[in-house]
Order: structure tokens, then sequence, then C-alpha cells
């Protein structure tokens, strides 16, 4: 499940593209807590800090207890805006959150036991469709990675959703149906498999 991380944040009083920069000028990055019908809640965090948190694994399905001043916030990450030449954070959204709210998350996908798969061993590439899955679920039951195991699979064989392990109050925002990923066939493969294509075609064209 999703781990619940305590941060320490700057309150900040002052709104507008001037603070903002001014914020950005001292090492801050200007943030905002919303949602759950309140007021929202400006504030600034070091960029150190910040970095530091995005490096650890999970971030975006992990929950926050943001300290601002000398009230306590319950929070998700919603969208970190970025510099368009740097790439740099510029400013933080997070989400408030309540212990019964059902929320939509995206969540990462990880493809275990490559070993054992058949496919792959002959050859095969592994074509991830789906690098993360949005899903719906109430903050206590956010999973911090899915899984899916690609034990005895053969090229050409599909993932569809319903093959993700989807923990307890757990379920995707799309179909169980949909193909999240493929064992493809190897070049080497491919090229006989169009050649035989071609060949056959050309041979109906030539009878008819």
């Amino acid at each position: 499940m999703a781990k619940t991380t305590s941060i320490r944040v700057n309150e900040r009083k002052t709104a507008g593209k001037g603070a903002a920069r001014a914020e950005r000028r001292a090492g801050l990055i200007p943030g905002v807590i919303y949602g759950e019908k309140k007021e929202p809640v400006m504030f600034s965090i070091s960029a150190l800090d910040l970095d530091a948190q995005m490096r650890q694994k999970g971030f975006w399905t992990r929950q926050f207890e943001i300290e601002v001043g000398k009230n306590k916030y319950h929070a998700i990450c919603q969208d970190i805006q970025t510099h368009p030449l740097t790439d740099r954070p510029i400013h933080i959204d997070f989400l408030r959150v309540s212990e019964n709210a059902e929320l939509q998350i995206e969540v990462p996908v990880m493809y275990e036991n490559e070993l054992a798969c058949t496919g792959l061993k002959l050859g095969g590439t592994l074509n991830a469709i789906y690098r993360v899955i949005e899903v719906s679920c109430k903050p206590k039951d956010i999973p911090e990675t899915l899984f899916v195991d690609l034990t005895g699979l053969n090229i050409g064989d599909v993932v569809k959703m319903s093959d993700v392990k989807f923990p307890a109050g757990v379920k995707p925002v799309e179909d169980m149906d949909t193909t999240i990923a493929a064992i493809a066939a190897p070049s080497s493969m491919e090229e006989p498999i169009a050649a035989a294509a071609a060949d056959a075609s050309a041979d109906t064209a030539a009878k008819a």
C-alpha cells in the first residue's frame, strides 16, 4: 500500500507571478493544496526537498501529511508544472484527500518474471502498451505498484487488464478486456512470416 510521508513547508500569503518568481529565486517552489470544496492553501517548498521526494520510489502514489504553519493537510500530489527549457519544477499542486474519498489515480505497472517468459527466451520483446494504469480506490488502498506475471507467455500472447494483480479495494478505470502488453516476435521471425504472406498473396493473384 502507499506510504504516508510527513513534510513541513512554508506558508505563502502572497499570490501572483511576481511573488512566485521571488520564491523561485530564493530556491523555493510555490505550490497549492486544494480540494474537498475548501479554500486553497498556498505554500512553498525547498527545491532541494522536493527533488529528494521526487527521487524516492512511488512519489505519485504516496500520501503526504503536509504541515503548513499550525495546520496539517492529508494530500497526494496531483500535478507538477515544469520549466519548458530546463524541465525543472516551477509549481506543484496537491489534492486534499479524506479517508473515505474514492480517488482515481495512476499507478505504475511492473512486468515481472521475464526470465520465465517463453516468448522472451525465444528472442521476442515485451511491447508494454501501459506503463501506468488508472485505478479507482480509497486513499488507504492506493498500491505503490501493480504487478503482471509474464511466466509462460509465448510469442504472440497478449496481456489483458484482467491479468493484473489488483489488491483488494482497487479496480481499474478501463475495461478488464483492455490489452496492456504483448510479446512481440523478433525481427528474424517477422521477415520470413512477411515473405510467406507476400508469396501467398502473389500465388493467389496468379491463380486469379
